[in-house]
């Protein structure tokens, strides 16, 4: 791309072009559908963690007024599952149940009460049979198996040679580890843990599905995956893929955790059962007891360094708690696990990811899958060796990260490495060197996170269309979940045809108008759709001058669109485009299409300073200041992009000092948003920013972008941890960081 001087839209701060609708209400939710003669599905789920299904007893349900279909697994083929990649999540449960919340049998009915009553009314004989409700019960030589029938279910990462709870080993490794252990002065072994974390969404998992006669089936769902989703429902049913579509609809955020076919095909039972639509939707307390959250962790860490603060050999074991299924993970596994070896430059790196079924909750994506649980604990790691060497924490971590021309601890070579420079950047802005304050019922502390992340790539389509309005509409296949992508795709066509922003109109396809999108996850849409939409801008503009040379007899080459006119620059001739659409007799439309496989040469570099105070009686934790400092590439929205940042801060503070889902004896107990805690406006301390958007860090695409969506929530925890260690002398190992750690600490 040719860089210009004259923009006015890309770069510039730019509201929303979907917040007026969602803040006055008029924003259509999947919910809030209107739809002749649509019935309401809920679901009676399982009370055990395993258990089998002696017997289901509809009879009484059936009899109620306002029921028009209940079904449960002997209405469906044998073995239907669902699943991301791996193909393990019953439809409904079919002789056995794995986890608390496991649907069972389903209802449909005029209005959700009588739905509800119906649910009430369904019997059910269970024989309970032996759980594993932790990791290292899951993991004993004894212990059943969560999964006795491993061999039949499909796309597990690597090929299942002997049923194990232990579904999946990754393996990532460079050099040789023991032998870098052995010239190591200091081998520091630590082990750390965190909890599930829910993406608290405002909008709980919904759907409404119509199955006609002919075996089309539509679908209107919080899915920010829809072509991936329709095979997924596919699959479920035992359908032609062409035979799904995914229709848009406004998505009340995501986080992750809106990638599943979830209830579709449950609701698709019914609406097939019953010849009308069905809609079913989850509360919340369903939402936090069975839908996918953030894994639980533990992370085993070994490290050796040299007196000079040299990091000669690291080794982690990275442990996630799956819960009863594996099919809420795109891949099955979690790539963050990863990054147990941070951004530095370590000779000898070895780190193993476990996968491991239990009978708790299923867990699936969250903001950086693996990442916040594995940057946790190597960042951490990274503070205990500083104090182990008498060091700096901020000088260790300068010394072994990586810069430019480096490997990192996984034989990676990134271009454009700005490590150091975003670390001074973080220091500056926060102050990291001023003294801190000191009084008798406050310690204070600074702690420093760093980490870095590429981008994912995939698939992805844009089209733009000139109309004899002299209006133009851009096409997506993506199916916006409240991140603003569609704000920056009007942004990039009103910049590139240098007409105003209120010309430019949003328009969605639906899963059968485009033949693939990867859809929404990993920070790829800004990064994969500014390329989409610029090349089918320049793809439209091509159409349009060649039309216009057709009808006008300009020569091609003399013709310049700028604005709404189009340009005969030999003899400054003009004419309004519009003009040409119109004799066209049909809008003139441009496509553009990327795919990508993210392996390019760049990253992005994260660098956090918190600073807190620690009441030292209670060992209560108060969180002063946050900076987060970025490396990135164009920003193509300000306020978007800096909205992404906080976003991702406040669900970092939640998972470092608030949030956990707690499961006892496999039930979750935090089953509503009164019992699980997440940061409140009280909780969110002074925020600061620092963006390095100039200089050699390189980007992708026309406009060299960098995702943001994913950059600012990983390092968040372990700078609270560091900060509350750095002020009090104590290191909180298991997230979150509480006052009652704390105190137990002081006290002992």
């Amino acid at each position: 791309m040719t860089e210009r001087q004259d923009r006015h839209a890309v770069g510039v701060p730019t509201p929303r072009v979907d917040g007026i609708d969602k803040t006055t209400g008029r924003a259509i939710y999947t919910s809030d559908i209107k739809m002749e003669g649509v019935l309401f599905a809920k679901t009676l789920r399982s009370p055990f963690p395993h258990a089998k299904i002696l017997s289901i007893d509809t009879s009484e349900a059936e009899r109620l007024p306002g029921v028009h279909a209940i079904v449960t697994g002997q209405d469906i083929h044998q073995g239907a599952r669902h699943g991301r990649a791996v193909v393990d999540v019953p439809v409904i449960a079919q002789g056995r149940v794995r986890f608390v919340g496991e649907q069972i049998a389903a209802v449909a009915a005029d209005d959700e009460d009588t739905a509800q009553k119906a649910i009430d009314l369904i019997r059910v004989e269970y024989e309970e049979i032996p759980a594993v409700l932790n990791m290292d019960e899951a993991t004993s030589s004894d212990a059943p198996l969560v999964h006795e029938d491993m061999f039949e279910i499909n796309g597990y990462p690597k090929e299942i040679s002997e049923p194990s709870n232990i579904y999946t080993v990754f393996e990532w490794s460079k050099g040789d580890v023991e032998l870098g252990m052995s010239q190591a002065d200091y081998v520091i072994e630590n082990t750390f843990t965190t909890p599930r974390q829910h993406q608290g969404y405002i909008e709980p998992h919904s759907c409404l599905v119509v199955a006609d006669e002919s075996g089309r089936v539509d679908v209107w769902a919080g899915n920010k995956s829809p072509h991936p989703g329709k095979k997924m429902v596919a699959v479920a049913i035992g359908a032609d893929p062409e035979e799904v579509v995914f229709n848009p609809v406004t998505i009340g955020g995501d986080f992750g955790g809106k990638g599943s076919a979830m209830n579709i095909p449950i609701a698709w039972m019914l609406s097939v059962r019953t010849g009308r639509p069905v809609k079913a939707v989850f509360d919340y307390s369903e939402d936090l007891t069975s839908g996918n959250p953030r894994h639980a962790s533990r992370v085993k860490m070994r490290t050796g360094v040299k007196k000079d603060g040299t990091i000669v050999a690291h080794e982690a074991l990275v442990q996630y708690d799956s819960g009863a299924y594996a099919g809420f993970k795109p891949g099955g596994h979690l790539q963050g696990a990863s990054a147990a070896a941070g951004p530095y430059k370590i000779p000898n790196t070895k780190i193993i990811e476990h996968q491991i079924y239990t009978n708790n909750v299923p867990c699936g994506f969250m903001r950086g899958p693996g990442e916040p649980q594995a940057m946790f604990a190597i960042e951490s790691q990274m503070d205990c060796l500083a104090e182990k060497l008498g060091i700096s924490p901020v000088d260790f971590r300068r010394q072994n990260l990586v810069t430019e021309g480096d490997e990192d601890s996984l034989g990676t070579v990134f271009e454009g490495v700005r490590s150091i420079e975003t670390l001074d950047s973080a220091l500056k802005a926060s102050d990291y060197m001023k003294p801190l304050p000191n009084d008798d019922r406050f310690a204070y502390g600074r702690g420093v996170a760093i980490g870095e992340r590429v981008q994912a790539g995939g698939e992805t389509h844009a089209g733009v269309t000139f109309k004899a309005d002299g209006s133009v509409t851009v096409h997506t296949s993506v199916f916006e979940q409240g991140t603003g992508s569609y704000t920056v795709m009007q942004q990039i066509v009103a910049d590139e045809l240098r007409i105003p922003i209120d010309k430019v109109e949003v328009a969605v396809w639906d899963t059968a108008s485009t033949s693939f999108d990867s859809g929404i996850g990993g920070a790829r849409v800004t990064r994969m759709g500014s390329a989409a939409v610029w090349n089918a801008v320049q793809a439209a503009k091509h159409e349009l001058i060649k039309l216009a040379a057709d009808i006008l007899g300009w020569p091609e080459e003399k013709i310049e669109l700028d604005g709404s006119l189009l340009t005969r620059n030999d003899v400054n001739e003009s004419i309004d485009w519009a003009t040409i659409v119109a004799r066209t007799g049909s809008p003139i439309i441009g496509l553009g299409d990327v795919q990508d496989s993210a392996k390019n040469p760049y990253t992005s570099f994260t660098v956090q300073v918190a600073e807190v105070a620690v009441d030292k009686e209670s060992g209560q934790v108060k969180l002063l200041a946050v900076t987060t400092a970025h490396d990135t590439g164009t920003i193509l929205n300000p306020i978007g992009h800096q909205g992404q940042i906080n976003g991702g801060l406040v669900q970092g503070i939640g998972f470092g000092l608030q949030e956990e889902l707690t499961v006892e004896d496999g039930r979750v107990t935090t089953a509503s948003f009164a019992d699980y805690k997440m940061p409140t406006i009280a909780d969110i301390p002074e925020l600061r920013t620092v963006l390095l958007e100039e200089g050699p860090g390189g980007g992708w695409g026309p406009y060299q972008v960098k995702g943001i969506g994913e950059q600012s929530n990983s390092q968040t925890a372990p700078a609270i941890a560091n900060a509350v260690a750095n002020a009090v002398g104590i290191r909180v190992r298991d997230l979150p960081v509480t006052a009652e750690k704390i105190y137990k600490a002081l006290q002992s």
